[in-house]
């Protein structure tokens, strides 16, 4: 009997695979983005990059697990919501305002450890914050939020 149980549980796990997640797709062109159009120091780049272009960005970087059903449609999810919250791949098109009200959320999210989602760093150890990282993308964000309206 259990041998039944384990070949319909085996059977279903084949099948949810034919299931799309829909992943959102990767842009190269990516002529509005933050760093390329900002003197953003190299330091916080590389925080920028390692722990939250993936989710926040046109640049996502799909590990294997996500291709395989049911994980990659919380992948999908998981970043089809961050790139509405915030896409730094579209920061350029975007309003002062805007911009300052997303360096603020910056501000509130890293500082507090909102961000990266707990889960992230578990299967991308290299995405963990130390406690001087959030501070260096926190001092980042106020100090840029500050040159947008001198």
């Amino acid at each position: 009997m259990s041998r039944i149980i384990w070949l319909v549980i085996l059977g279903i796990v084949v099948l949810l695979q034919f299931i799309p997640s829909v992943r959102p797709d990767n842009v190269q062109n990516n002529h509005y983005d933050l760093v390329v159009n900002n003197n953003v120091p190299d330091s916080v780049v590389n925080l920028l990059k390692t722990s939250c272009y993936d989710c926040h960005s046109n640049i996502s970087e799909y590990p294997w697990y996500s291709y395989v059903a049911p994980v990659s449609w919380l992948v999908a999810r998981d970043v089809r919501l961050g790139k509405e919250e915030l896409n730094f791949s579209n920061w350029e098109s975007l309003d002062r305002m805007k911009k300052a009200k997303l360096l603020d959320d910056i501000v509130e999210e890293v500082s507090d450890g909102g961000m990266p989602l707990q889960i992230y760093p578990l299967m991308h150890p290299e995405a963990k914050l130390k406690k001087s990282d959030r501070q260096m993308i926190v001092d980042w964000a106020e100090s840029y939020a500050e040159s947008l309206f001198e």
